[in-house]
Formats: C-alpha cells, sequence, structure tokens
C-alpha cells in the first residue's frame, strides 16, 4: 500500500466535495473543504514529502465558465512538481500530450474512452498512440446498481453500460499503467471505504491500483489493507487535516511507511 495524493479543483479552487453531488448544471457541489492555499501550494508540499503518483482532478467540464480557472491551477501544480502528479478531467487524445508537456507523469482518463455509455476502443487506441501505455492511468471509477459496479462517467454523474469486473479490468489493463478507482458513493462521505469494492480490487493483481472513498480514520486504512491484501494504493480526501479533516498528515505518511517495512 502507498499513500497517493490528490488536489481536486473545482470553480478554481482546491476543494473535497462529496462525490456523488456534483452537478455540471450551475457548477454546483456539496463542499466539505474550500482551501485557502493554491493548487502549487499542496504540489510543492507533496514534492518536499517526496510522495509521487498522486493525481490532479479538473471538476469542471471544458464548457463551464470555471474551467479555465480551474485548468490554470492544475497547471501551475504540474508545472511546480514535475513528473511527480497524475491529471485527469477533460482529457482526450487531442490535449494529453499538451498536459504531459506542462509536467504531468500520467493522464487519466476516463470520458473520451467510455462514450455514450459504451467503451470507444477507437479512442482508446488513439490515447495510447498518444502517450504510450506508461504514462497512462484509466479511471474506472464506480457506483452500485442492481448489485454490480458499474463505471461512471461525466464527473461520475452518467452509469455506462460496462460493469467493473475482473474480465474487464484484464483487457482494459493491457492498455494502461494504472487504474484510478473512486467508490463514488462514498467519496467524500468520511463514513467508511466501500468493503467490497476493496475485496475485488484487492483479489486483482494485474497493475497498481489507486482507490479513494470514504476512508476517515486508520482503522479504515487496516481494514483496506487487509481486504487489499496490502495491494492497493490509497487516496484520502476530506478526512485528512490538509483539507479539515482530523487524520494528521504526517502520521498517515508515517503509518503506510511503517506497513511498507
Amino acid at each position: 500500500m502507498e499513500f497517493r495524493p490528490c488536489i481536486d479543483i473545482h470553480n478554481g479552487k482546491v476543494k473535497q466535495i462529496v462525490g456523488s453531488s456534483l452537478k455540471d448544471s450551475g457548477d454546483m457541489a456539496d463542499e466539505n473543504f474550500v482551501a485557502k492555499m493554491d493548487a502549487a501550494f499542496y504540489a510543492n508540499l507533496y514534492r518536499q514529502k517526496n510522495i509521487k503518483n498522486g493525481h490532479v482532478i479538473l471538476l469542471n467540464h471544458p464548457g463551464s465558465e470555471y474551467y479555465e480557472a480551474t485548468k490554470k491551477q492544475a497547471v501551475s501544480a504540474l508545472r511546480e512538481y514535475e513528473n511527480g502528479l497524475q491529471i485527469g478531467g477533460g482529457i482526450t487524445a487531442e490535449n494529453a500530450a499538451e498536459y504531459l508537456d506542462f509536467g504531468a507523469s500520467h493522464v487519466i482518463v476516463t470520458s473520451y474512452v467510455f462514450c455514450d455509455g459504451r467503451i470507444n476502443f477507437e479512442n482508446l487506441h488513439k490515447l495510447v498512440s498518444e502517450t504510450g501505455k506508461e504514462k497512462l492511468v484509466l479511471d474506472l471509477s464506480c457506483r452500485m446498481k442492481d448489485g454490480k459496479y458499474y463505471i461512471v462517467t461525466d464527473r461520475w454523474q452518467k452509469y455506462t453500460e460496462v460493469v467493473l469486473n475482473e474480465e474487464n479490468m484484464n483487457m482494459f489493463s493491457q492498455f494502461c499503467d494504472e487504474f484510478l478507482i473512486h467508490a463514488v458513493d462514498v467519496e467524500g462521505k468520511a463514513n467508511g471505504i466501500e468493503k467490497e469494492l476493496v475485496k475485488m480490487l484487492g483479489n486483482w493483481n494485474k497493475i497498481p491500483i489507486t482507490y479513494a472513498g470514504g476512508v476517515h480514520s486508520f482503522k479504515d486504512l487496516e481494514l483496506l489493507k487487509e481486504l487489499g491484501h496490502n495491494k492497493i494504493n490509497v487516496t484520502i480526501g476530506s478526512a485528512l487535516d490538509l483539507f479539515g479533516g482530523s487524520m494528521k498528515f504526517d502520521e498517515v505518511l508515517d503509518y503506510i511507511a511503517k506497513e511498507l517495512v
């Protein structure tokens, strides 16, 4: 298990939100925390701590009046910590190289690959041709429906027809370096992890996976380690003291470092 930090940007500010509340209409979301510091501040902190492979997420859609302000924040973070952060949100084959040039180690993609609820293999192949497998992260964030986990897109607002299961993870792993998976129904609620999802991910061990959603205590980290067989990397958002929570950043780093020994 490794700690993977995050910088979520909405309406031009670093925030922690309730994932399931995000709406493109009116650029609305239920906010847990709005930072006084900018994205570059957090990027610099992660660089000083030598924590790599965190993710910067643009939470506004490209047509939003806030999109350029959000993108400006994201780019400042990438430049502050070159090759130390991944970036997602509105990534396509046409702009992926731009973000890599800004300093991203990887680009994170969901909606471009899952168009109209289905896998668009043409777009997927375009991405791989543009970035290479080694610089692509597929975001397979999901929500439960009818007893199955379905991949969701467009800032987690739309269900696809694609089930997150072992067969599909095997297939997607041929195209990318890592998976990023938010358990959207518990994201931002700091009320415990999505246990069944973590079990499934822990039983699959082909490429690195970063899990996000619901971690709010060290007991959650212990449970994530147990259910994930110590294979799943973790992001902590709203529960971290950096974002107004009670889990101290340095204590989390120390805890996970000891777990790796």
